[in-house]
């Protein structure tokens, strides 16, 4: 880390930076921190045939944190004038002192150094008629496709965001932080039938992201399953057998539990795992995980954004709930180490537990056995559009994707049900987790009160009952 790089990006010293923590803590604070940021956003939009429209922008700001007993100060300035930052840190300390409640003790981490997405190719150093030949190279791959394709959109875009962060405990954390993503969608006509696809691809890495090999690999996702589209029906509802297939149908797991994992959640008793820390809440050899740590991962961070290094975190451990996700602020309420969860959309923001990569391990089950074990169900590969109750653990999702199963054999591709059930409920009554976990590396944002980018995986999962909402 090159400290003076980061200080001379935000125009700072460190004798500044040591000042504006000790003045947001003028008032008695327990804690203070300074989240300093610089990005820079740049998009191309392809559409029929033609790039519309694009845009760049650049953000640039610092955010001041101020922690007393139960109460949290922040206030923000978008620039790195001592005056105007000043100001900022004395309106945080203003907002905190209204405490009562006895004060918390904040404890320094150990700097694990992660590397996670060494940039060969900086984004800042392209133009954007770099990425022309691209965006038409992929729209024509996707044509090549199926002639049944009538409209192909694509859209891409990347961004670096340089971070620097500084909290009264001394700590100093700096780091870089590349994204690029790329998403098509598809429009298909058959018999005065319209279908549409969408796919995308999103790291952290340069503008070696954009290659040969993915466009091939866009393009084939882009037309993958169209026929069962077109053919899919409305199955008879109710309570049966779900197969979850790898990848993408890991967003349940986000959403349905997931956010129940979230250390502020439990902390203020709205989850429905609050008291069951330690408990067994899932069968032998089932594990949950959060990951801050795959590289180049879309949902990783070598630090999150109060400066603790990111670390894979064991949610459930065969079964067992043994660690929600925790920030600072609910580490210290806990008595337990952060887990790198602290997370914000950007500098005018507050950081709340979030997740990252959210996934369950592989379990020794064979897929294709998991579905042969099944006699009435459904298979599900892709979902959409889901709403869950964090306090009851009640959730639906609808379906975009999926199969039905009739004595041990995918049979009718499916399509307008939802799936229904109770997180809970669902990881209990697991019955089999296959041998083929895989991360999906979509376009994936996550919108607890601020968005941010996530992934989310898992391998095929046979849960024994949900409900299926169809005809």
């Amino acid at each position: 880390m090159n400290r003076n790089h980061y200080l001379n990006i935000f125009k700072v010293s460190e004798a500044q930076l040591q000042t504006l923590a000790a003045t947001a803590l003028a008032h008695g604070g327990d804690y203070s921190d300074l989240y300093f940021e610089h990005t820079t956003y740049f998009n191309l939009l392809l559409k029929d045939g033609v790039v519309s429209s694009g845009g760049f922008h650049t953000d640039f700001g610092v955010g001041i944190r101020v922690l007393k007993g139960e109460k949290t100060g922040y206030a923000y300035s978008e620039n790195t004038d001592m005056q105007d930052m000043t100001s900022a840190a004395k309106a945080a300390a203003a907002i905190a002192i209204g405490s009562k409640a006895a004060g918390r003790e904040y404890k320094a981490v150990t700097d694990r150094k992660n590397d996670l997405y060494p940039c060969a190719d900086s984004w800042r150093e392209k133009s954007a008629d770099a990425f022309l030949p691209f965006l038409k190279e992929l729209e024509k791959a996707i044509f090549a496709k199926d002639e049944r394709i009538v409209k192909v959109i694509i859209r891409l875009s990347d961004s670096v965001t340089d971070v620097m962060m500084y909290n009264s405990l001394g700590e100093l954390t700096c780091d870089t932080r590349p994204m690029g993503s790329v998403s098509a969608t598809a429009v298909f006509q058959q018999n005065g039938k319209t279908e549409n696809r969408s796919v995308s691809r999103s790291f952290r890495m340069g503008a070696e992201l954009i290659s040969q090999a993915l466009i091939e690999e866009l393009a084939w996702d882009a037309v993958k399953g169209i026929d069962e589209r077109f053919e899919a029906i409305r199955p008879k509802g109710g309570q049966m057998s779900v197969v979850m297939g790898a990848g993408a149908s890991g967003i349940l797991l986000h959403e349905a539990m997931g956010h129940a994992f979230e250390a502020d959640f439990n902390r203020k008793g709205q989850s429905i795992f609050s008291d069951k820390m330690g408990k067994r809440i899932c069968p032998e050899g089932v594990d949950v995980v959060d990951d801050g740590t795959i590289a180049f991962n879309r949902g990783s961070g070598n630090y999150d954004d109060e400066g603790v290094p990111s670390e894979k975190t064991y949610m459930v451990k065969d079964g067992v709930l043994c660690s929600y996700l925790h920030d600072r602020i609910s580490a210290s309420w806990y008595g337990v180490a952060p887990t790198g969860n602290g997370r914000r959309e950007n500098f005018r923001y507050n950081p709340i537990p979030r997740m990252r990569a959210t996934y369950m391990e592989n379990g020794n089950a064979d897929p294709e056995g998991i579905i042969s074990s099944v006699k009435k169900g459904i298979y599900v590969d892709e979902f959409s559009n889901g709403q869950v109750k964090i306090g009851e653990g009640d959730f639906t999702f609808f379906v975009k994707s999926g199969r039905l199963i009739e004595n041990g054999r995918l049979t009718a591709p499916v399509k307008d049900i939802n799936i229904i059930g109770n997180g809970p409920q669902a990881l209990s009554d697991i019955l089999a987790v296959g041998n083929d976990l895989k991360i999906d590396n979509g376009t994936w944002t996550c919108g607890k009160e601020q968005s941010v980018p996530v992934s989310c995986g898992m391998p095929t999962v046979l849960i024994g009952s949900l409900t299926v909402g169809g005809e």
